[in-house]
């Protein structure tokens, strides 16, 4: 008896992977009637890109509903019935695309694993190229969140704190007098956050793949000794496999 392999969920797209008005997620008219929820989950998945994009370029401050629907495609009553203003919106679409990343990032961390050293740098890998496959939502999360008002940038906070987890089985840390674990962790997971976002804030996304060995021997080296993390840490090689993009951004052609 031969099973069936099941089939792969699609993937989930992060916010400002493709255009707002995308001509593939256009609401067609004519006689199959598409849900209301259908049509809801497009024009939320539209709104989402157009904010992105619309902030990405604009800034927070100077983006505007109506510049964000002209984007998507949507019109203002549509997006009024599904939040209720630019900030509510801006943390939807936050909230979405750190899921999506968080996720890839888990993925990644249990694929290269056992050995920490490598499980650590697959999460890095994974977080710097995704975020330089898509600068729009790189430039959103990480610099124009800090525009967004006391919920985003507590959304961010517990963003940090849930970065924890990729040092769980870090080791015990240093033997040294007077230096506490959990401030270690909390040290090296915002000094990587804070040299990701600079890179960001300069318009060099795209360069973030470039980060990943200084990243990996900073996050190493205070748990494993430099020893250690002199052992982890190398550039992106061909027998690491094919780099990580956002789901559903564009291939380009040769």
């Amino acid at each position: 008896m031969t099973t069936q392999s099941q089939p792969h969920p699609a993937p989930v797209p992060l916010p400002g992977a493709r255009p707002g008005r995308d001509p593939d997620r256009a609401i067609k008219r004519g006689p199959r009637r598409v849900s209301a929820e259908a049509v809801a989950a497009t024009q939320r998945d539209r709104l989402f890109d157009g904010l992105v994009h619309e902030v990405a370029t604009k800034g927070y401050d100077n983006a505007r509903v109506s510049d964000i629907c002209h984007a998507a495609g949507v019109t203002r009553p549509a997006f009024y019935a599904l939040f209720t203003g630019k900030e509510d919106a801006f943390l939807a679409a936050y909230r979405h695309g750190i899921a999506v990343v968080s996720q890839l990032m888990d993925s990644a961390y249990h694929e290269a694993g056992p050995a920490w050293p490598d499980a650590a740098r697959g999460a890095l890998r994974t977080l710097l190229e995704v975020l330089a496959s898509v600068p729009a939502f790189a430039r959103m999360a990480l610099v124009e969140v800090d525009a967004a008002g006391p919920d985003a940038r507590r959304e961010r906070d517990a963003l940090l704190g849930s970065f924890r987890r990729f040092f769980a089985e870090a080791g015990p840390g240093p033997a040294v007098s007077g230096v506490d674990r959990d401030a270690l962790v909390s040290t090296v997971v915002g000094g990587v956050y804070a040299t990701i976002r600079s890179r960001v804030a300069q318009g060099r996304a795209n360069e973030l793949p470039q980060l990943l060995p200084v990243l990996t021997y900073a996050s190493i080296a205070p748990f494993l000794g430099t020893e250690g993390a002199a052992r982890a840490t190398r550039p992106i090689r061909p027998d690491d496999g094919p780099s990580t993009a956002a789901p559903c951004v564009p291939t380009l052609q040769p």
